[in-house]
């Protein structure tokens, strides 16, 4: 008879040698007397170690983009076995993926950079974003969408510019097409977004289906709302034939958009993420509240409200806006009241120099003026000491 827990690792095995591998009785050990106080200062020496650990942060394959172009598999941390395969049999294109993780984290500051939590990333690192990221919270949604969309769209801008071996243009726009304007002939070089999905697919999601838990189902989500969002700004490009560019017969490809349009759709999809909490067969989401709305495919999906990011707390990963710059006269989240959470602000006089009145002369050269403007740079109070501590 199996041990209360043991079935599932007993069904894993060969009915032979489960039988064979079955342990032995083993006799129950003597305990010696313990006191009650004694047992109470065990666990309390026991909860003390457990707090003072710190909680294990995974690393990711979005450091790929600190190691620019020494991208050796073997000594990138974070691969699951799936990945590391994939990085092993396809150098060239470990090479787009760090071009694409720099690329994406550059939009993600951008779509950020007036708001609380702005995308930083810790210097080496190989968590890119520390704990911030442990928590299921709007910004790891967004950070899993835009990161698989950075990859599908380096991928694909690679395969149709000739600099992978196992791509090029999009084989399957071929023949004639129509569209509103009439009918037209495919031609030219259509970026091949289909391998560009394909791989993106295979290698950012290989580590969540390894986990199969709710977090696990949340980034393939949203990985996958990353994944359609750079098909969806796909645009057909045409060029016209015919008698001073009358048009009457259009040679047409489809090419990628620029990766902020991207970057500015799911921005857009982050205001509206929508939180649930995973099924009981753990497949699926459902609403958090009664009321609350239904996830689609498009929409981002988190689990855990967000910490406010306005002071410094190493358990959730927040910097804290202390020395951030802020707008005095901005009502928005870049506004010193919002932004500095209500600390005030610091008012500091600079004085910067740029280039002015710029002429050109013949030939060929541009002289330019130095202009000095005095500006007032305003940037957000430290929270008083006590209430830093307490967050720390």
């Amino acid at each position: 008879m199996l041990k209360p827990g043991g079935a599932e690792e007993a069904a894993q095995l060969d009915p032979r040698r489960a039988r064979a591998l079955a342990p032995a009785p083993v006799p129950r050990p003597v305990l010696p007397d313990v006191s009650p106080a004694s047992a109470r200062l065990g666990l309390a020496c026991l909860l003390l170690l457990l707090l003072t650990l710190p909680a294990r942060v995974d690393t990711s394959w979005w450091y790929i983009g600190a190691l620019g172009a020494r991208v050796i598999c073997d000594n990138i941390p974070g691969l699951v076995s799936r990945q590391r395969q994939l990085c092993q049999r396809y150098p060239d294109i470990m090479r787009s993926v760090g071009e694409g993780a720099r690329e994406w984290i550059r939009e993600c500051q951008h779509q950020f950079r007036h708001h609380r939590w702005n995308c930083t990333t810790l210097d080496r690192d190989h968590t890119v974003f520390g704990r911030v990221m442990l928590r299921s919270s709007r910004e790891a949604a967004f950070v899993y969408a835009i990161s698989s969309a950075g990859v599908v769209h380096a991928i694909t801008r690679a395969c149709s510019q000739g600099e992978l071996s196992v791509c090029s243009c999009d084989p399957y726009t071929r023949g004639r097409h129509h569209d509103q304007r009439g009918d037209f002939d495919w031609g030219g070089c259509s970026d091949n977004i289909h391998y560009g999905v394909r791989f993106a697919k295979a290698f950012v999601d290989a580590k969540e289906k390894r986990l199969k838990d709710a977090r696990a189902l949340m980034n393939l989500h949203n990985n996958r709302c990353g994944r359609t969002a750079v098909r969806r700004f796909l645009k057909l490009e045409c060029k016209c034939h015919g008698v001073s560019g009358s048009c009457t017969l259009r040679t047409c490809w489809r090419a990628l958009s620029d990766f902020r349009r991207t970057g500015d759709y799911l921005r857009r999809r982050y205001d509206g993420a929508v939180q649930v909490t995973a099924t009981q067969d753990g497949a699926n989401f459902t609403a958090a509240r009664q009321g609350y709305r239904h996830a689609t495919r498009t929409d981002l999906v988190y689990f855990d409200n967000s910490p406010d990011y306005c002071v410094l707390d190493k358990a959730a990963g927040s910097l804290g806006t202390a020395g951030r710059v802020c707008s005095k006269t901005s009502k928005g989240t870049d506004g010193c009241e919002i932004m500095c959470c209500g600390r005030g602000y610091d008012t500091t006089r600079v004085t910067r120099v740029t280039q002015c009145e710029c002429k050109f002369h013949w030939c060929c050269a541009v002289r330019c003026k130095e202009c000095r403007n005095t500006v007032d740079v305003h940037t957000c109070k430290a929270p008083k000491k006590a209430e830093w501590l307490d967050q720390t």
